[in-house]
Order: C-alpha cells, then structure tokens, then sequence
C-alpha cells in the first residue's frame, strides 16, 4: 500500500503514518483535524479511485497524501458511491493497525463524502452519512467534502 506525499513523493503506508507523527510533534499543542475522502473517475477501460487523507493543524497549516487505485469499469454511480466510502474508512483501519491510534482517538475523524443535495447523488445522503456517522466517524458532503470534492478529484485525472 503506497500514498503520494506532494513534497517526499512516494511512501509507504508505514512512511505516512512515520511523517505524520513527525509532523504532530512539531506542535504537540496544536489541535488537529484528520480528513479523509475518496474520488473517483471512470474512464473507458477502467475507474479511478483516489483517496485523500489530510493531517490540518488548526489555523497553522496542514500535511495531505493520496492513494491512487484502478478497478474494472464501474459505471453504477450509487455502487461507487459505496465503494468510495468504504476505501475512506478502511484508510482509517489501516491507520490505526499502524499505531495512529492515539493520534485517531484524541481528534476529530471527518469522512468526506462526494455527494450532496444537487444532482443524482442526493437520493444517497441518508443512507451514506448514516453509515459513516454510526461507525463513529463525521460525515461530511458537499460544498463542505473538499476532502473528497476537491484534494483528491485534483488526482482522478
């Protein structure tokens, strides 16, 4: 599993988790908010699922990374939707079995969700925050996502 940091390049999942504590220790004082979201584009031949985690230090700047997968064709918008939830919240998994648990458990996790009141995805707001919010996590969607809307879309091309 490897993420894209803008400023080192490629790093493993174990890198990340490294970088992230580094940054995290430069201001042990600072509050923190831990965002993750999921993007995806469907081109001819496959779809492209990129998923954001963004480290912001509140008021003071913040530390983003990306993953990048691609997948058969998905052309069902609410089946990708689903899987794009589903790759936000396994990044949190995968977060805390490599020890960012303390970091996960002190602040606020936000899931953004690309959906939102215009458009086809709105028959799917209920159903997918409700999903993200009982598993402990807070939903955000459009036009507050940017995790999702913005960071990682800028990657899906």
């Amino acid at each position: 599993m490897s993420f894209i940091s803008p400023t080192l390049g490629t790093l493993s999942l174990e890198e990340m988790v490294r970088n992230i504590a580094a940054f995290i220790n430069e201001d042990p004082q600072a509050k923190y908010k831990v965002v993750i979201g999921t993007d995806s584009h469907t081109g001819s031949l496959s779809t492209l699922f990129v998923t954001a985690l963004i480290i912001h230090r509140l008021g003071k700047g913040a530390r983003f990374y990306y993953q990048k997968r691609s997948m058969r064709k998905m052309t069902d918008l609410r089946h990708r939707i689903y899987l794009e939830t589903e790759l936000s919240l396994k990044l949190i998994d995968s977060l805390k079995a490599c020890g960012l648990f303390f970091v996960l458990s002190e602040w606020p996790i936000e899931v953004h969700i690309d959906i939102g009141k215009q458009g086809e995805t709105r028959q799917l707001i209920q159903e997918v925050v409700g999903w993200v919010t009982s598993v402990g996590y807070v939903a955000k969607i459009k036009p507050e996502s940017y995790g999702a809307s913005s960071v990682a879309d800028k990657f899906t091309s």
